[in-house]
């Protein structure tokens, strides 16, 4: 989230804007800093943009405003390219956070109107904001997903306890069962999260990322991945990010087995005490599509759902563009994509998904 916008005469003086020099340790450092210091996401951070850079293809960039030498606002950014849905700015890519970081308006518009030409430029018909202010005359899209974060409890029992009770059986049923929790970034970790998280979003109707990009995000910034195992098979899996005490599970699912067994409860139940151990002190579910199934999985957690805000914008003369999962555009083929054999799936999913954004 933004820091609160400077309000005296300093918010006046002269800006520079600048694109960023994701390539030089001294500037990431220096944009870091100001991440930090002004309450950012870790979707803002140049690891973030060259992780995805490297995992897809999509090229990092970023926009810097600045003021007397300091800075003063910063957009990062991922083109994003799709022979299917076309091309777009996105502040971050593959990310549920992001958009302007800025200490003031005048910064914050500065921005705006610079994302608006670099998207010409580079032949961007869309710029998505993810999180933070919208400018003036974007679309402001603030029904479609929601967010949800919560304190950490003390301990494992209070932890347990803090979850609402038809959901504690839950957990307490999938506890009952032999299975084994284990956290890593090795090959073996890498490998069970891949097979289960393709399943799972195939069976979604989704197309599958490239393994490479989960591979760039934990060679880069502060994750891990915990799996659950059954008989030495694995049936939930998530790869979780740390940043400013606060734990995400981003990229996690389940295989059709893990339903039965209630892996899944017994995954975010293990993340929840493992995050805890490594000292952070809230949970933060990411977001899910307002009233979807995720949505109200979450509910059932106890995580109360908060609105989160995009702005986007459009250059003249080109439709919005429609990558939407939900969207009733594309409900025929995610019908189709649910049917295709597993290993058909995952070698044409990372082609799509690349370009998804």
């Amino acid at each position: 989230m933004n820091a609160p916008f400077a309000t005296d005469a300093a918010s006046a003086r002269a800006l520079a804007l600048r694109g960023a020099d994701l390539r030089d340790p001294a500037e990431v450092a220096r944009i870091d800093a100001f991440v930090a210091e002004t309450g950012g996401s870790v979707f803002h951070r140049p690891a973030w943009l060259l992780a995805v850079e490297r995992g897809t293809g999509n090229a990092a960039h970023g926009l810097l405003a600045e003021r007397g030498g300091s800075i003063a606002g910063f957009l990062p950014l991922n083109a994003i390219h799709s022979p299917l849905f076309g091309r777009m700015l996105a502040a971050s890519g593959f990310a549920v956070e992001g958009g302007i970081l800025a200490r003031d308006h005048s910064a914050a518009r500065a921005l705006a109107g610079g994302v608006e030409e670099l998207a010409q430029r580079l032949s961007c018909s869309t710029v998505e904001l993810r999180g933070g202010p919208v400018p003036a005359g974007w679309h402001l899209r603030s029904e479609s997903h929601c967010g949800f974060v919560a304190p950490l409890a003390a301990d494992e029992e209070a932890q347990l306890l803090a979850i609402p009770r038809k959901q504690r059986a839950e957990v307490r049923r999938g506890l009952g069962h032999a299975m084994q929790v284990t956290t890593g970034r090795a090959e073996r970790d890498r490998a069970a999260h891949y097979a289960v998280y393709a399943e799972s979003v195939r069976n979604l109707g989704t197309p599958v990322f490239p393994r490479s990009l989960f591979d760039a995000v934990l060679d880069a910034l502060d994750a891990d991945i915990l799996t659950v195992w059954k008989d030495g098979v694995p049936l939930s899996s998530v790869l979780s990010l740390y940043h400013g005490g606060a734990v995400m599970p981003y990229w996690g699912g389940g295989t059709a087995a893990a339903r039965h067994w209630r892996a899944n409860d017994v995954m975010y139940f293990a993340l929840m005490n493992h995050a805890r151990a490594r000292g952070c002190d809230r949970f933060d579910f990411g977001r899910s599509k307002t009233g979807s199934g995720a949505y109200h999985f979450k509910r059932n957690w106890g995580f109360a759902p908060h609105p989160l805000s995009y702005g986007v914008w459009t250059a003249p003369g080109h439709t919005p563009r429609d990558a939407d999962p939900t969207s009733a555009k594309h409900a025929a083929r995610i019908a189709l994509w649910k049917r295709l054999p597993l290993a058909l799936a995952n070698r044409l999913g990372p082609l799509i998904a690349r370009g998804l954004g």
